[in-house]
């Protein structure tokens, strides 16, 4: 992909410092709300930054490895969640409609046919990728096809007006291949041992853990641990996770918010922060999982979450909840009096 992502400039940050240190408050009293204006207006290049369409976009991918055992559910798990999710009846649904937020499902390669159903956006690349204990999950050709796909989804969402995107996912067996991008990316030396990675996903019991960890190690023993980003998406990874890579890149391209979910979509970010290091000021971390590796990925990534709920569900319910701390920033920043305003004395 040839992108053209640009960081934000600097340039307006002093004159949007100075708007949110103004207001009818003690400076630093909203504390990280502060930091978070800061960032959507820098994103926005704006000092009123607006919120508009936001949506949430599920992709969903199923993985040869599931079927190994890697994961406490059966694999059509996946494709039936799908139909909860388009029935309404899912936890991202309540929490999209709570929030006000559209919401688009992606086929990016379940194994199952949907057919033509409203609200599913029909981007396959397979039904499922390989099992990579056995073989690279997918080709290199499938892998830029999913990149691709993510990138333009994206764009769509940001012709159609949208300029704030919540990323979520849907795969059985997705924990262990996320598990297994942070291990190749991030480096056990710097904390992220497959031991350390790795967690019980939707539940496993402590047997289930560690065969699930046994059988990560066999994926990495026979590739040696990669640490080229588009290798170890290519060998590891699920078409679910390439198409949010793709998702996140076209999203910070058009200068879109990002609003990153858990354990899973990290994983995405750390393939597309590898990509291009510019992606990550465009995203926002909702919150901190309880899966143990995504404290590692945020400490590598150099970033602190809006929340720590101990959720550890996936669909896009992190980045949900914390978008109304998102409105809450760019609210007090355009609304909120100022002391010159609201005629209150400053600080002496």
């Amino acid at each position: 992909m040839n992108l053209l992502i640009t960081a934000p400039d600097p340039a307006l940050t002093p004159a949007l410092q100075h708007k949110i240190d103004r207001k009818t408050k003690p400076l630093g009293a909203l504390g990280r709300l502060e930091a978070l204006a800061l960032q959507i207006g820098l994103v926005q290049q704006t000092l009123t930054p607006e919120l508009r369409q936001p949506h949430i976009v599920v992709f969903a991918g199923d993985h040869g490895a599931a079927r190994a055992g890697v994961s406490a559910y059966p694999q059509d798990v996946t494709w039936q969640m799908v139909e909860n999710f388009l029935a309404g009846g899912a936890a991202i649904n309540v929490f999209g409609r709570q929030m006000g937020l559209g919401l688009t499902v992606v086929d990016a390669g379940v194994n199952h046919d949907f057919g033509k159903r409203s609200g599913l956006m029909d981007a396959k690349i397979a039904p499922g990728t390989a099992n990579y204990i056995e073989q690279a999950a997918m080709s290199a050709e499938q892998r830029d096809a999913a990149l691709q796909r993510g990138r333009e989804i994206a764009h769509a969402l940001a012709g159609n007006g949208c300029n704030c995107m919540c990323v979520g996912e849907m795969g059985i067996g997705n924990t262990a291949s996320a598990s297994l991008l942070t291990n190749c990316l991030v480096g056990a030396e710097q904390g992220a041992d497959l031991y350390t990675v790795t967690g019980r996903g939707t539940g496993l019991d402590d047997a289930g853990l560690a065969h699930k960890r046994a059988l990560l190690k066999q994926a990495l023993q026979r590739t040696g641990g990669p640490r080229d980003a588009l290798t170890v998406l290519a060998e590891y990874g699920g078409f679910e996770i390439a198409m949010m890579v793709g998702a996140m890149l076209g999203a910070a391209e058009k200068r879109m918010l990002v609003l990153i979910d858990g354990f899973i979509v990290s994983a995405a970010l750390l393939v597309a922060h590898a990509i291009n290091p510019a992606v990550l000021p465009y995203c926002v971390f909702a919150h901190r999982s309880q899966e143990p590796g995504h404290r590692v990925q945020m400490a590598y990534l150099g970033v602190e979450p809006l929340m720590e709920l101990d959720l550890r569900l996936g669909e896009g319910t992190g980045a949900a909840l914390a978008f109304p701390l998102v409105q809450a920033a760019t609210n007090f920043l355009n609304e909120m009096a100022s002391f010159e305003s609201a005629g209150v004395s400053a600080k002496s």
